[in-house]
């Protein structure tokens, strides 16, 4: 169909530049996935694994979703019923879908509903639960279900209430463009897109027709979480990625992500196969009382957002976020972002960054640039406690494994004929 892998690639990107991905609604996630709404099953970052080898985050927030659903009433229950096999585990990405960290999301949970409005696709993420004891990190104690709980029949239904009444719901890629010049990456930095989303909100939550009390909850949640937009950014990319993905030819990553265990990818060009390595873990900042020795293996749907181009590839736009992570100041974000551009085709004209000369975040993440220059992607993350229940212990960085950029290449070769 294509001439050359070039046109292939443009193509691609193409359709990725033109995506136009709206925040639509909430939902109960067995509405927007209907392989949840049968059974004892759960949706998990990164690609397919089984109970056994899930690390210890990832195994907390199964405890904790196991709970929620009322399909155990304490941590014994919920790891017998892991333990005989009675749940089955579906990846995200399998179901267009993404989930930060663990990415555990179960029927009842609400989850975001993003629609491209060029090329029609969905893609859905759970919400933010805010940082420290959070389920997506592993915790699942009595704070954590009360949490989730609320943030289902409060927090999801009040925004639905919202985002029904605009037509189209919330332009996501304007919001981003205007918050990367206000300092976001969106990764590890959301405060900039969270408040102006909270602006956009507000005055229509104020007015609704329910319990004041139960709006002013809300509010203050939306206010305090400064990661909030992190899933709807992770939905606009998965959306946007899908959307380049359906060319189904070229070299360009259309999917990064982790499971604890491996890092694995997609190919443009691969369709939905996967091609995994072992995952690295992540060097960074602790919080007191936690050090490096308390580090999960890398986890989470999130590198979504660095194979978009964002996250990690943008440090440039966030260099406060360089001392966050524990990798340097502005000099290093500047050296980060143009390392990135190596391996990226292009530059998103929607995504300009001021202090990179306004120049657009990196676009078209190459496998052939990445095996040729041996320079992986460099992924901004929160750091999980390897044990499960304890929750977020930091932030950092960490580099995906070549191996599966090899792996990807070799076998887009062979689709091609190409003989080495």
């Amino acid at each position: 169909m294509y001439s050359s892998i070039t046109a292939a690639n443009q193509a691609v990107i193409e359709r990725i530049r033109t995506a136009r991905p709206h925040w639509v609604g909430v939902c109960p996630a067995q509405q927007a996935v209907p392989q949840l709404a049968n059974g004892k099953k759960l949706l998990h970052a990164g690609p397919p694994l089984d109970w056994g080898a899930m690390t210890g985050p990832m195994r907390g927030a199964c405890i904790g979703a196991a709970i929620f659903e009322g399909w155990a009433g304490s941590e014994a229950q919920a790891l017998s019923l892991f333990d005989t096999g009675a749940v089955e585990f579906i990846p995200c990405h399998h179901v267009n879908a993404v989930g930060p960290m663990g990415g555990i999301t179960s029927a009842n949970m609400p989850v975001v509903k993003v629609k491209n409005l060029t090329h029609g696709n969905m893609a859905y993420c759970n919400l933010n639960e805010g940082i420290g004891k959070v389920m997506r990190f592993g915790a699942y104690d009595d704070e954590v279900q009360r949490r989730l709980h609320w943030m289902r029949e409060v927090l999801a239904p009040v925004l639905n209430d919202i985002l029904v009444q605009m037509e189209d719901g919330i332009d996501l890629g304007a919001l981003m463009a205007q918050a990367i010049t206000m300092g976001d990456e969106f990764h590890q930095r959301n405060i900039a897109a969270s408040s102006l989303l909270m602006r956009m909100l507000a005055t229509g939550i104020a007015q609704l027709p329910r319990d004041k009390n139960q709006l002013a909850e809300v509010l203050r949640f939306l206010s305090i979480t400064d990661q909030f937009f992190l899933n709807l950014a992770m939905a606009y990319c998965k959306a946007a990625m899908d959307a380049g993905a359906a060319v189904k030819a070229g070299s360009i990553v259309t999917a990064m992500t982790r499971n604890g265990r491996d890092f694995g990818i997609r190919v443009s060009g691969l369709g939905e196969r996967w091609f995994t390595a072992p995952v690295n873990t992540p060097q960074g900042l602790y919080f007191t009382g936690y050090s490096q020795q308390d580090a999960n293996p890398d986890i989470g749907d999130s590198a979504i957002t660095e194979t978009l181009g964002i996250g990690g590839a943008a440090m440039v736009a966030a260099p406060g976020v360089t001392r966050f992570v524990g990798a340097g100041g502005v000099a290093a974000a500047l050296a980060t972002s143009e390392e990135m551009a190596e391996i990226y085709l292009e530059h998103n004209p929607l995504l300009q960054i001021p202090t990179w000369n306004f120049q657009g975040a990196c676009l078209g993440l190459d496998v052939r640039r990445v095996v040729e220059t041996g320079i992986t992607p460099l992924i901004n993350t929160g750091i999980a406690h390897r044990n499960p229940g304890v929750g977020q212990v930091g932030a950092g960085t960490v580099r995906a494994p070549l191996p599966c950029f090899e792996q990807a290449l070799i076998a887009l070769a062979e689709t091609m004929n190409i003989s080495g």
